[in-house]
């Protein structure tokens, strides 16, 4: 059976001849008409010769014909979001992006963040006056202690009411303190949180998820080390230091016996906080391959159901999750003796500090309230110590993020996209020429893609590339717009070297639009008014009335305002790639690419918006990757690419008057392919 659908509903079902039978007013049979009369018009002279035509070489018989030479595959803006992607890309970079530790990286990171120091000078001042409220609060708290054995009633009610006032002033000045301290360290954090060639993201270790990964995990663990820890660190070192000034004034003695237990304190309090933070441990690892097969389970949910594969897939998670139980085992039964002892020695130590205080009392040679008030601000403060002790591994990890993301800031671009030093363009007039193109992408050095390559196109003209997959292509595309540069030869543009002029400038002139259009998680009109910058809402309505777009749009319920999904997900292909080529209708480019730019149209939409794109490539400079041989009658010239050559090139009617011509020949098969 077949079943026609039109905005939603099924209009026609039936077998092809029932469908065939219902003649004109039929829609099924009114699309395969269309289909015909569009391929009828492109045959021509060439149908008469289809017993000749048969008789294809090797190379054009056994090639596919989706024309797709994959050459720019690696360019498409695509991130891996599901939950087993980000766990790959994760597990990659640690696994294999490896890079020497830079020297003095930490004042390079420093003098990286320079334009910041107004904001780091504020936030440490900040830190240093946080460093004050433990020592202020201990005192008070030892004061209060002491009002308690007050004799005299009105006396105590008095002492009573103005540390209870002094407390809540010391709620308000922490309140004030730590806003500055995590505010302007915090900004300095973010602004520290590249550019480089196409050709450099072909590698297997730099492929965007990897890149992405990086980012968004390494530079949160330098913010976290810099910024963050930083000012923690301020914050305890003036602790420390007020609160022994303040000990060795009130009671030197206890302050000498506490500062020779003081390691031990440190150590407990250290032990305590290590202990409860890290119960479980890193165990991510542990987790990769259950939480792996969890996003597969949920990202290919359709599969699971269809197969009533849901009782399997929960048993090969609870089967990964083994490993894990078994590592949080040991983990517990580690960190509960890790914590028992932790105590035993916080709980002997502050015994001895409180005996020997008592001794002091007993003999007259000190008084309660000053042994307790060291004693408070002293032990408060081995806390604080401790927490700064175990913010070490994450600076730690911090630095060693910092050799992933210099290695990306250290590394010098080949194709500096806007050199000062390069002639900018203002106008294009639209020549092209590749003079002796040589070129082997950087990923694969050893299979040559051109050797001697030529090609030019005079301004305002339209070329097309046809040929078998694999064939280049593409890659004529890709050095035109310099993503990456050849290894021999020349790319002109208006008789100029493309490596002399500012690739900025010139890309400003310069539309392309691929087979897979990159899409971004926004609206309709943010998406196309990508084009062009400062674009208004009338000039993206224009522009999307010419790429078919204005009339799909109208009726969804925000119209232009309707989110599309990440990478578009929200919209068919058809309707992508239509927001696409509206982007490069808006930017009213000198030169136009078009990377298979409607092979993901249906007939009928290729055909309004072939007429769109004719109307759009006339008195511009027009680059065709084509699949369809349809889209391509009206051009210019035609360029037949085999094996990184143009064999044959000329007009549709001159190519087609060739009956033995490899564009006849491929003209032919995608026909009878048809």
């Amino acid at each position: 059976m077949i079943a026609v659908l039109q905005q939603g509903q099924v209009i026609e079902t039936g077998t092809h001849d029932e469908l065939l039978a219902k003649g004109t007013s039929g829609a099924y049979a009114s699309l395969i008409r269309f289909q015909e009369t569009a391929r009828n018009r492109d045959l021509g002279a060439a149908s008469t010769r289809r017993s000749r035509s048969m008789h294809l070489t090797s190379s054009l018989s056994t090639k596919s014909l989706s024309l797709r030479s994959g050459s720019l595959r690696n360019l498409s803006y695509q991130y891996s979001t599901g939950a087993d992607g980000r766990i790959e890309m994760i597990s990659s970079a640690d696994n294999s992006l490896k890079y020497p530790a830079p020297r003095g990286y930490f004042f390079k990171l420093l003098k990286l963040n320079g334009p910041e120091w107004p904001y780091a000078v504020l936030g440490a001042i900040g830190s240093v006056l946080s460093g004050f409220i433990g020592p202020t609060f201990a005192i008070v708290m030892g004061e209060m202690l002491d009002v308690f054995y007050y004799q005299d009633p009105v006396e105590m009610e008095k002492k009573t009411k103005l540390y209870v006032f002094i407390y809540i002033g010391t709620g308000i000045y922490a309140v004030v303190a730590y806003l500055v301290q995590h505010y302007f360290f915090s900004i300095m954090g973010e602004n520290l949180t590249t550019r480089n060639e196409v050709g450099w993201f072909d590698e297997e270790e730099n492929n965007s998820s990897l890149v992405a990964a990086r980012v968004a995990v390494d530079a949160a663990d330098v913010k976290s080390a810099i910024a963050e820890r930083i000012s923690v660190i301020l914050q305890n070192i003036t602790s420390l230091m007020t609160s022994f000034i303040v000990g060795f004034i009130i009671e030197w003695r206890v302050a000498i016996l506490i500062l020779a237990t003081f390691p031990l304190l440190v150590l407990a309090n250290f032990a305590q906080q290590l202990s409860m933070k890290g119960f479980a441990g890193d165990t991510a690892k542990a987790h990769a391959k259950s939480s792996m097969v969890a996003g597969e389970g949920v990202s290919n949910i359709r599969t699971v159901a269809a197969f009533n594969a849901q009782n399997k897939v929960m048993s090969l998670f609870s089967h990964e999750l083994r490993i894990p139980e078994e590592q949080i085992l040991r983990r517990s039964q580690t960190a509960g003796l890790l914590y028992g002892l932790s105590q035993l020695c916080l709980y002997c130590s502050e015994a001895l500090i409180l005996w020997y205080g008592s001794h002091l009392v007993r003999s007259h040679g000190s008084t309660f309230s000053k042994v307790i008030k060291v004693f408070v601000v002293l032990v408060v403060t081995a806390n604080s110590v401790a927490e700064t002790v175990s913010l070490a591994p994450e600076i730690v990890r911090g630095g060693e993020s910092i050799r992933s993301i210099f290695g990306i800031l250290n590394r010098a671009t080949r194709i500096e996209p806007d050199d000062p030093e390069a002639e900018r363009v203002t106008t294009v007039r639209g020549d092209i020429e590749l003079r002796h193109v040589d070129f082997s992408y950087p990923s694969r050095p050893d299979i040559e893609i051109f050797k001697d390559f030529n090609l030019k196109i005079q301004a305002g003209r339209s070329q097309a590339l046809v040929g078998a997959s694999g064939s280049g292509k593409s890659t004529v595309i890709a050095l035109i717009e310099r993503f990456y540069d050849p290894t021999g030869g020349k790319v002109m543009i208006d008789g100029k070297d493309i490596r002399r002029l500012n690739l900025k400038s010139l890309r400003r002139r310069i539309a392309l639009v691929q087979q897979e259009p990159a899409l971004f998680a926004s609206s309709i009109l943010e998406n196309i008014a990508y084009g062009k910058e400062g674009a208004t809402e009338e000039e993206v309505v224009e522009a999307a009335k010419t790429a078919n777009v204005h009339a799909f749009v109208s009726q969804l319920p925000d119209g232009y305002r309707t989110a599309v999904g990440e990478r578009g997900v929200q919209l068919s292909g058809g309707q992508k790639q239509r927001i696409a080529i509206a982007r490069a209708v808006l930017k009213d480019p000198a030169i136009l690419l078009l990377d298979e730019a409607t092979s993901a149209l249906d007939a009928e939409s290729e055909s309004v918006l072939q007429e769109a794109l004719e109307r759009l490539m006339k008195g511009r400079t027009t680059v065709l990757v084509a699949h369809r041989l349809s889209t391509i009658r009206g051009v210019d010239r035609i360029a037949v690419v085999q094996d990184g050559r143009i064999i044959e090139h000329g007009g549709h009617s001159e190519l087609v008057a060739r009956p033995e011509g490899a564009y006849s020949r491929l003209l032919q098969l995608q026909n009878h392919r048809n």
